[in-house]
């Protein structure tokens, strides 16, 4: 998806559609019938099986010159990323959709504040404002559903966890992604995430069969939507852009998924999440411009993060 060292496809374009990708995450994970754990092992797993033919063919020369930092790196960004499918699936079993949603949305939060200190990543004023609204725009959303105390509490934390898991997920997937391929990244990511669950599973006696077979289905699904045009479409733009960008333009797969909702499960969005929604795309606008409309800066930040990856070293 590159000639030479300028994307064929606008990474812009390609973090929207990853969006919209990543949106069926929530819908195929309600109509999979098996515990989270479960789910999210067998979404991983297939993923890997689907993509491994493509990077054996394309990266298997790369992956046998890895170094030992750069592979201890991809099974942490794996762990992290298992982690968080473990946390947020299992979220939805304590508190409401939304509510979950809306807390694993905070991540940008750790993802800004984190591209600050390691990769020396800065967003104008204009920038935190879209941002910020972004942000607002989630809480709107699910600012009806959000309750103190008892298992709706221990399912906030859980959802948040998932943020904070997912934030560094994606920062390491910011270093890594600055000089290895993208098929060479995420079959070590999803590899390491997968046997992490699966470990996780068979050490909580969970059943990896039988399950009905549209819930295979939509663990097949889970692999190629919102996974490989979703988590692997965004894996690819972090090349090109800031990890912020990536992160709170994930803001917009709430209000995907409230769409969904509605044409599949007749869910009928309230007045609140209409509002929210709207806040969201405006403020992901916002945020967008600001960085498009700055190439010199742009340039200037690659640089910054070359320097910043090289000192982290």
């Amino acid at each position: 998806m590159t000639s030479g060292n300028k994307p064929i496809i606008n990474p812009y374009l390609a973090v929207v559609l990853g969006v919209v990708g990543a949106a069926f995450s929530s819908i195929f994970t309600k109509l999979a019938e098996a515990p989270p754990l479960i789910i999210a092992f067998y979404r991983l797993g297939f993923t890997v099986l689907l993509l491994a033919p493509v990077t054996y063919v394309t990266g298997r020369h790369e992956l046998r010159r890895i170094g030992s930092r750069d592979l201890f790196l991809a099974v942490l960004s794996g762990v992290l990323l298992a982690m968080h499918f473990a946390v947020w699936i299992n979220s939805l079993n304590y508190t409401s959709v939304a509510s979950s949603t809306v807390l694993v949305t905070m991540q940008p939060l750790f993802v800004i504040t984190g591209g600050y200190f390691l990769y020396r990543e800065k967003l104008s004023r204009r920038g935190l404002v879209g941002a910020g609204m972004a942000l607002l725009g989630s809480i709107i959303i699910g600012i009806n559903d959000f309750q103190v105390g008892g298992q709706a509490l221990w399912g906030d934390l859980l959802a948040f966890a998932g943020a904070i898991f997912v934030a560094g997920y994606v920062l390491i997937g910011r270093t890594l992604r600055a000089h290895l391929s993208l098929f060479s990244y995420v079959i070590l990511v999803y590899t390491a995430s997968a046997i992490t669950l699966l470990l996780c599973s068979l050490a909580m006696g969970l059943p990896l069969y039988p399950y009905h077979p549209l819930t295979w289905l939509w663990f097949l699904l889970l692999a190629i939507v919102p996974t490989i045009f979703g988590h692997t479409v965004f894996n690819w733009a972090l090349r090109y852009v800031k990890a912020a960008v990536v992160s709170v333009s994930i803001l917009g797969e709430p209000v995907g998924a409230t769409v969904l909702a509605y044409f599949i499960f007749h869910e009928v969005p309230t007045v609140l999440q209409v509002l929210g929604g709207i806040v969201i795309i405006s403020g992901l606008y916002i945020f967008i411009t600001s960085v498009v409309g700055r190439p010199a800066e742009e340039k200037d930040a690659v640089s910054e993060n070359n320097t910043a990856q090289s000192a982290v070293c």
